[in-house]
């Protein structure tokens, strides 16, 4: 049996044809709309009237001073307006919104992004992107969000293509095509906005995506004015980087020695460097005091482990560089400064790009470390000195990790178990013994990003109990189609719960409080100086919890599955709480009995906003 990737695209065929449009309708105030800086940019994890970076922030903490609702008066959230995206787009809606002068802006299902007035719901524009037939999006046609900057909004498409709009209008000013779509380029991550500490330019940066479909995963800066290239950067050892145009250096060492030679390929390796992997789908984050952009580099392909392992050869010997770890990347140049690996010759999935959140904590020495956190698919948690790329601690977030014991503190690599990597089928066969393996390849913790609060100091960890049976198959590429080269089926854990949303501490690893939920959890997480936490759940429920205890405060039913992160803006002297809704994603397309599970959420595509009632937005109390 040969495991196929579920098309997302096929159900809506006449959907992905409508023509790209603009309707501008009259948006009273924002007409009178202001550009975006970087100042505001740099700016907006301390200012509370917008949201204009994924995250929340250039550090990803998605975390708000805001505390007009709290833990007192969260009760008394009731909803402020509703929006429905229509169409009969349904499938997962997975983004972030962007909130600028009063509007919200929010991507959907199937490249659309709409401009809503934050206050009352109002549609001032829709953009609909012209899509192909042949798009191959892996794990469902979603969008994580948009970026903003001058009197533009920007986004990426699923047909691997970023676009900028007049932000007041929603006409497009430029688009560019990055990949072919046809041999699997896409795009579904958030594009951010960094400023250069160098050179003083502002630049665009966004990824690619379309690792299950063997491309070479790309990282990109652009001007965000012409929507020019000025530099991309490989994440596969030895592929050629471009600067200006113009062929720069090699990610690594030219003769890439992490992946196996070939004698009789024409490049002298074997196929699977040719089709690597690393894609960095998700947002990136940026240091500003360094000058470094930190984005998370994707699996290799194929999965299977023994393709990117020489022939009766050790896969410890071949790490597969640059791919299931986290980036420093040079602004100025697009150089890779320093890398740290998650997961080498990553046989799991694991990936490494998962939110890499940036924040200070004091070691035990009293200095202060500049780190990055990040909770990987593989199950372990990474705090990480984000000015060298060295690793500080490490610590499992979930329960029942089978495929590694620990990860080594002073060489930073995992202790791997023995035979968690499936072995090649036998002679005549054509998959091999399955073995089961927690986490699953959809990990201890997928995309959906955790918050940290500035408060308690703790990180809020969306993550999942689960594991899977798993094993090898034959692989070879050919463009357009799958290239895993493994077979899996999902399974359940526990009888009681799947999702578990974790208050972790950074430097201890204890967990100081736990919810539990039947459903996998797919959610972000939001945390307010209010002293609370919101998430979603599958069910759809967008939840509020007492963010030093975790008792439940609060719940909402919103008519379809949450898998978005939740947002909060204050206006007019209200405080906001918006959240996208509508299920779908990786698990009802790829998770075995999991998807079996969540077969009964209804599907959906609209974006709620709260608020405490006006009549007591000040006085709420118990």
């Amino acid at each position: 049996m040969r495991t196929t990737i579920p098309t997302a695209a096929a159900p809506l065929r006449l959907a992905l044809s409508s023509l790209a449009c603009a309707i501008a309708l009259t948006a009273g105030g924002a007409a009178l709309a202001k550009d975006v800086t970087w100042d505001d940019i740099a700016n907006d994890h301390k200012t509370t009237g917008d949201v204009l970076q994924y995250g929340m922030g250039t550090n990803a903490q998605r975390w708000s001073p805001l505390k007009q609702v709290n833990a007192e008066n969260v009760f008394k959230l009731t909803p402020a307006w509703s929006y429905s995206f229509g169409d009969e787009k349904q499938r997962g809606q997975e983004s972030q919104a962007i909130v600028s002068d009063g509007v919200v802006y929010v991507t959907a299902s199937y490249s659309r992004l709409f401009a809503l007035d934050a206050k009352t719901g109002k549609r001032l524009w829709t953009y609909n992107h012209r899509l192909p037939d042949d798009i191959r999006p892996c794990c469902d046609v979603v969008n994580r969000g948009a970026a903003i900057y001058g009197d533009k909004i920007y986004f990426g498409t699923l047909d691997a293509s970023v676009v900028a709009l007049n932000k007041k209008t929603g006409k497009v000013v430029w688009k560019k095509k990055f990949g072919d779509h046809g041999a699997g380029y896409t795009m579904t991550g958030a594009p951010t906005i960094v400023k250069d500490g160098k050179s003083g330019k502002v630049l665009l940066i966004h990824g690619s995506s379309g690792n299950e479909f063997g491309v070479v995963g790309r990282l990109f800066a652009r001007d965000p004015d012409t929507g020019e290239e000025v530099w991309m950067r490989p994440f596969v050892e030895g592929h050629m980087g471009r600067l200006n145009g113009k062929d720069s250096t090699p990610t690594g060492d030219v003769k890439a020695p992490s992946w196996p030679e070939d004698k009789n390929s024409p490049t002298g390796k074997v196929e699977a460097w040719s089709h690597g992997g690393g894609a960095p789908w998700q947002s990136a984050s940026f240091d500003a005091e360094t000058n470094t952009i930190i984005v998370g580099a994707g699996n290799p392909g194929p999965w299977n482990t023994w393709a990117r392992t020489a022939k009766g050869g050790n896969p410890h010997d071949y790490d597969s560089l640059y791919t299931s770890g986290q980036v420093g990347v040079d602004p100025s140049t697009g150089e890779v400064k320093w890398f740290y690996q998650h997961t080498p010759n990553d046989a799991w999935d694991f990936s490494g790009n998962n939110e890499l959140v940036l924040f200070d904590y004091k070691a035990k020495d009293g200095k202060i470390v500049k780190a990055t956190a990040h909770a990987d698919r593989n199950g372990f948690f990474y705090v990480v000195d984000r000015t060298n790329g060295k690793l500080q601690n490490a610590f499992p977030f979930v329960d029942n990790i089978t495929w590694a014991s620990h990860i080594d503190l002073k060489s930073g690599r995992p202790v791997e178990n023995e035979g968690q990597r499936p072995p090649l089928p036998e002679p005549g066969q054509k998959q091999g013994k399955a073995v089961e393996v927690s986490p699953p390849f959809l990990g201890g913790k997928n995309w959906n990003p955790m918050a940290y609060s500035q408060d308690t100091g703790l990180f809020y960890v969306p993550a999942n109990h689960w594991k899977e049976d798993y094993w090898t198959e034959e692989v070879n590429y050919a463009k357009g189609s799958a290239y895993l080269g493994m077979g899996f089926r999902i399974k359940r854990m526990y009888d009681d719960h799947v999702g578990t949303l974790r208050a972790m501490n950074p430097t201890t690893g204890k967990v100081e409080w736990e919810y539990k939920d039947h459903l996998p959890l797919w959610a972000g997480v939001l945390a307010t100086a209010g002293n609370l936490v919101f998430t979603g759940t599958g069910e759809g429920f967008l939840k509020a919890f007492d963010a030093k205890t975790g008792k439940e405060l609060w719940q909402f039913q919103t008519g379809s599955g949450i898998v978005s992160p939740p947002i909060t803006w204050e206006q007019d002297g209200e405080q906001y709480i918006g959240v996208t809704v509508g299920y779908g994603g990786a698990v009802p397309l790829w998770g075995g009995d999991m998807a079996e599970l969540t077969k009964p959420v209804a599907q959906g595509g609209s974006f709620w906003v709260f608020r405490l009632p006006s009549w007591d937005n000040k006085t709420a109390s118990r």
